[in-house]
């Protein structure tokens, strides 16, 4: 018997130590169960204008902490919608990142409010030797004569999205191919801008950098830049005339300067004066 008490407090000691663990498990789950919400993820990645299907979601516990702006929490409210641009695997849908209930897909569902979608005709050169992917950004340049009847090119738009090229709204892979159109997104007065551009010249499109946001005002390029440079030719400084100049004086040299006459006194010599009688004479 006193070879079994061991055992016995030792079981006891595990039935409480078990019915802690599960007691701390079923605080920590009731902890977590308001901190969290339950959110829809994209279960692989998704390329914009992407016509979701129950297959490609998958829900998530997601952090109160870090709180999404429009979520969506069902399946029900993302099947059969497009969404408007690249969605990777794990990251939640949210309302806009999905064009409108009834949106038939396509490139209409991948234009943001108030833009414009405008196709420009390019060549493997033009288009920046087959570089211009769905999703990057170019500056839109014009070759044209100017006022007097000069060439010039200049760029006339700056960071302009592509949408497709060709007819392709997504870009499956990062390697360069030959098209022969380029769609961009545009406001309206751009696109009335690049349609009065290609009326009057030819269009280059430049590759500029994603994070580049910065707005840059050129003078445009002409032939003569080309032939004679773009320095410009300053003006010949004007001489100011100078003083004639002063004749240093040296400790050697002295200076005669004229001396001012004085008046001069009258000095009175000594005279000898004698007396006779009542006669007074002077020598």
């Amino acid at each position: 018997m006193r070879n079994l008490r061991p055992f016995g407090v030792l079981m006891i000691a595990l039935i409480l130590g078990l019915a802690a663990a599960g007691y701390a498990a079923k605080w920590i789950q009731q902890q977590n169960s308001g901190s969290t919400i339950q959110v829809l993820v994209a279960a692989r990645d998704l390329q914009m204008g992407t016509r979701l299907m129950p297959d490609m979601m998958t829900t998530l516990e997601w952090p109160k902490a870090a709180a999404l702006k429009d979520p969506l929490t069902r399946m029900d409210q993302a099947v059969g919608r497009v969404i408007r641009i690249p969605v990777l695997r794990g990251e939640p849908f949210l309302l806009n990142k999905l064009a409108p209930v009834g949106d038939k897909g396509g490139l209409s569902s991948v234009l943001s409010e108030g833009q414009r979608a405008v196709t420009v005709k390019v060549n493997e050169i033009v288009g920046v030797a087959g570089f211009a992917l769905p999703g990057n950004y170019v500056d839109v340049m014009v070759n044209t004569p100017d006022q007097l009847n000069q060439p010039v090119s200049k760029i006339v738009l700056e960071r302009i999205q592509v949408l497709a090229v060709a007819q392709d709204v997504a870009s499956t892979e990062n390697k360069p191919r030959v098209v022969n159109a380029v769609t961009l997104q545009v406001t309206p007065v751009q696109a009335e801008q690049i349609d009065l551009a290609r009326s009057i010249g030819t269009l280059s499109l430049v590759l500029r950098s994603q994070s580049d946001q910065s707005s840059v005002f050129t003078q445009g390029a002409r032939k003569t830049d080309l032939l004679q440079g773009t320095a410009m030719v300053k003006e010949p400084i004007k001489s100011i005339p100078s003083s004639p100049p002063v004749a240093k004086r040296t400790s050697s040299q002295k200076t005669s300067l004229p001396i001012p006459s004085q008046p001069t006194k009258e000095v009175d010599e000594p005279r000898l004066e004698v007396i006779r009688g009542l006669h007074l004479t002077r020598d």
